[in-house]
Order: structure tokens, then sequence, then C-alpha cells
């Protein structure tokens, strides 16, 4: 069969005509969501405040956010949720001491108190939008490939998740899970027993007061027993 100019500018026009309606369609209903799906009536002038703030220290140069940024450092689109707000808070007031060990290092940028919480709140903004489990890494609906190989590793229990949950492989790690930012887990059960293990998840320096790592506010005590359950068998 032979392609008649006819035929060509007909198929060309189709097309158009088609992906130009499609494109208008999915604008008009992006527009429509847009409120429901990025938590505006959340937007407060601290969240625009740490905006500025992520925006003044160039953050983007190493980080990701909602898409956008380098792939240098971690995504920060759900960071609040991966780390809390004492995580965060670390993280950013005191990088020398977090990332010590760590082969990616964190500048000190010396921000002020204020700054600081103005940005975290950006980031639990942030966190709210709804970005259909984007990026997938931290996605809530399905196990990471960190989780997974830590089950494989250990098996599956509470205190598994809740060890991945609230952001411990961020600085930990246990075999070729996690990080090493702060000490290896792999025999932690053969120096704490499941007493001090319980309290050093939610307060460090009350079993170690040398101890580099903040307090967790954010475990609480039921949580702290689970997650001492699976340290305690890491011999």
């Amino acid at each position: 069969m032979t392609l008649t100019k006819k035929t060509a500018k007909g198929i060309f026009w189709v097309g158009t005509l088609s992906s130009l309606v499609l494109f208008l369609a999915l604008t008009v209903d992006t527009h429509r969501q847009v409120n429901m799906l990025t938590n505006v009536d959340k937007l407060s002038d601290q969240v625009v405040a740490g905006k500025r703030v992520w925006e003044k220290y160039n953050c983007n140069d190493c980080h990701t956010i909602l898409g956008f940024g380098g792939y240098y450092a971690p995504d920060m689109t759900r960071s609040y949720k991966r780390l809390g707000e004492v995580g965060l808070r670390e993280r950013v007031m005191k990088p020398e001491v977090i990332f010590a060990r760590s082969w990616r290092k964190m500048p000190q940028q010396n921000l002020k108190k204020q700054e600081v919480e103005d940005l975290i709140v950006f980031f639990q903004w942030v966190s709210n939008i709804d970005t259909h489990d984007w990026p997938p890494q931290d996605s809530e609906k399905m196990l990471s490939s960190s989780t997974r190989k830590l089950i494989a590793m250990v098996g599956m229990s509470p205190g598994v998740a809740l060890f991945k949950d609230k952001g411990c492989l961020g600085c930990h790690r246990v075999g070729e899970v996690g990080n090493d930012i702060g000490p290896t887990m792999e025999k932690v059960g053969s120096k704490y027993d499941k007493e001090a293990l319980a309290l050093y998840t939610m307060d460090p320096k009350k079993v170690n007061p040398n101890s580099k790592m903040p307090a967790q506010p954010h475990v609480q005590p039921a949580e702290a027993k689970q997650i001492a359950e699976f340290l305690a068998g890491l011999k």
C-alpha cells in the first residue's frame, strides 16, 4: 500500500489533535487536583521560610526533592517520615559528626536555629504531598530492597520492621544492609541486654554517656522493646 500525501497529512493531524486533547485534559485534571494532592491548606509562612532556607544553602546541588536536584546525597521528598524531626535536626546541625564515618560528606552550613526549625517544617509539609508513592525507596506500599535483605538475613519480626521504619538503617548497618554513619549492629546483642538495648534505642546517653547518637523521642517504649528483641538476637 502506498502512503499518499493526503493520508500522511491525515495521520499527522489526527495524531497531533489527539495528543493536544489528551495534554489539555491532563492539565485540567492536574489543576483540579493540585490543592488536594499538595495539601495546600497547610502551606504556612514557616513552610515557605523553610523552602527559602533550602534554596539559600543550595541543598538541591546534592539532594533531590520532588524529582528535582542532584543525586550525590539521599532524596529528601520523604525525609521527614524516614528520619523524623530529631534525625533531620541532627543531620543539619552536626553533619561532621553524623557523617564522620561515611564516604559521602555533608558540609557544615552553620544554619541558625530558626532556619533549622523552618527547614524541618518544610520537610514535614513535603512529606505529606501525595506523590503516588514516589520515590519508590520510601514507598509505604511495598518493602524496600534493604528491608527484604534484612528479613532474608534475620527473619521477619515487628522489631525488624520498626528498625527500618524508624530510620535506624540510615546510620547503622546489619550485614550488607544500612549505612556506616554509626556503629554496626551485627554483634550488639553480645554487648547489651534487652533492657539496655531498649533504653539505648530511646535515649542512648542514659546507657553510654559518650554516645554521639541523639535521643529518639519518636520511638515509644513498646516500640523500643520490640526493636530490642530483634537486636538482642544479633550476636
